[in-house]
């Protein structure tokens, strides 16, 4: 969408759920550590690296376990406003960029009968997202509002980072 040129490499970084930080710090500090893991094995490459929760009263909703989790994942959310975090971390090794940060959103969802939910589960098998759901999916039927980005619910909060990114790419034309 904003023309660069990308390779999608997983890091190996391992989320401890149970770590103490607030959701802010928390997917800025996997966002930095997953991008740190990449841009070490490539020092001379932009690597960005990404970090998607959502919380609801205070708990993060990780992925899924399986369609049971899924199930009750999506049945907490029913009819309730949540948030959605995604850290974003710019790492360049031997330019020396390290640039993380976060946005959020929050995301009401309509009140979900059990028939919808199963239905969405067998039918779009959402098992790897946080949050069990997609709303670039189906799934956006039941958004009743969103307030912030719609790109970061979907994991990657686009024009956040492009103001960040435009700073380091002098090929990029500066509008102001």
């Amino acid at each position: 969408m904003i023309d660069i040129d990308f390779e999608v490499i997983p890091s190996d970084v391992h989320e401890d759920f149970n770590i103490d930080l607030n959701h802010e710090d928390f997917v800025q500090h996997y966002a930095r550590e997953k991008s740190l893991d990449i841009a070490e094995k490539y020092p001379d490459h932009l690597v960005i690296g990404a970090d998607t929760i959502v919380v609801l009263d205070s708990k993060i909703l990780g992925k899924p376990k399986d369609e049971a989790d899924s199930f009750n994942m999506l049945k907490s959310l029913s009819g309730r406003t949540h948030t959605v975090y995604t850290g974003v971390s710019l790492n360049h090794i031997n330019e020396k960029i390290s640039d993380t940060f976060f946005e959020q959103t929050q995301v009401s969802f309509n009140e979900l009968s059990d028939s919808v939910i199963s239905y969405y589960i067998d039918t779009y098998k959402p098992l790897d997202k946080a949050g069990s759901y997609g709303i670039q999916d189906w799934f956006a039927l039941n958004v009743n509002r969103i307030d912030g980005c719609f790109y970061n619910v979907m994991g990657f909060p686009l024009a956040a980072f492009f103001s960040h990114y435009k700073k380091y790419d002098n090929s990029i034309v500066k509008v102001s």
